[in-house]
């Protein structure tokens, strides 16, 4: 038996759904305002994309600029009680509006067909809570997309993202008989971060994702010269992480696929 890939385990948002990951992002902007009358950018809410959302509220707080801000408005640094009144917030605005951004990236389920016809299982993990994943997995599944297994930030007593502990779950409900022998796909750092963790290879992606911050039609109306700068950024992030690979969305993974196999069959681990 030849070693070879057994499993991909993707992200959800910015990687298979939502194309720039504006559910999440816009939705921490509205429940800071809501919970505290507090400002935040789009862009300052991207920051942390791929923890937990607790953890990444958490993280808000912790960010000097924000935190500076904060300290300024309330005379206090976030308290943890404060993490969890934006969280409790978060969260029905979350359910309410994720299936508005269940749309499938384009070329993800020709992607996952393609990989389930060479025998290849699906994995899925998200920083999103299973009270929110309800929702998307039954929309995503209206439009073709059911991965084999979903873990969600709050699923496991060990954590969530850096930490492999959702990833390594996907091993064992899946069945794979090497670590070595999974890929994880995700537009995130702690996403990245949650598969090398795993001792699985790492994908990240450039171009439909969190960092890129694009809508799909900016995306497409985009100059290649525009692109190509967005690329070199993320790319670089993502390299400097310690992922492998680096494409533009989860439509360009099946080269990428044939060449970790080769590897495999040189003998090389992640």
């Amino acid at each position: 038996m030849h070693p070879h890939i057994e499993a991909v385990i993707f992200d959800w948002a910015g990687t298979i759904v939502d194309f720039g990951s504006f559910a999440p992002t816009q939705i921490f902007v509205d429940a800071f305002k809501q919970a505290f009358d507090f400002d935040l950018s789009l862009a300052e809410a991207r920051g942390p994309m791929g923890l937990g959302k607790w953890q990444h509220i958490e993280a808000l707080g912790n960010d000097p600029v924000i935190g500076q801000r904060w300290q300024e408005k309330f005379g206090q640094p976030m308290r943890p009680a404060d993490i969890d009144h934006i969280y409790q917030t978060f969260l029905p605005l979350q359910v309410e509006r994720v299936g508005a951004h269940a749309d499938l990236i384009p070329g993800a389920l020709a992607t996952v067909e393609n990989l389930r016809a060479g025998g290849i299982k699906i994995g899925s993990t998200t920083g999103y809570p299973r009270q929110v994943m309800t929702r998307l997995i039954a929309v995503a599944t209206t439009k073709g997309y059911s991965p084999d297994c979903t873990l969600c930030a709050d699923d496991l007593a060990a954590g969530a993202r850096p930490g492999p502990w959702m990833a390594l779950q996907c091993v064992l409900d899946l069945k794979i008989n090497s670590v070595a022998h999974c890929i994880k796909v995700d537009d995130t750092l702690p996403g990245i971060a949650e598969g090398l963790n795993a001792g699985m290879w790492a994908v990240g992606v450039a171009l439909s994702g969190s960092p890129a911050g694009l809508t799909l039609a900016e995306y497409q109306a985009a100059s290649a010269d525009q692109l190509e700068t967005i690329r070199s950024r993320v790319s670089a992030e993502f390299k400097a992480a310690g992922a492998h690979y680096v494409i533009d969305s989860v439509a360009d993974l099946l080269p990428v696929l044939e060449k970790i196999n080769a590897r495999l069959m040189l003998g090389e681990r992640p």
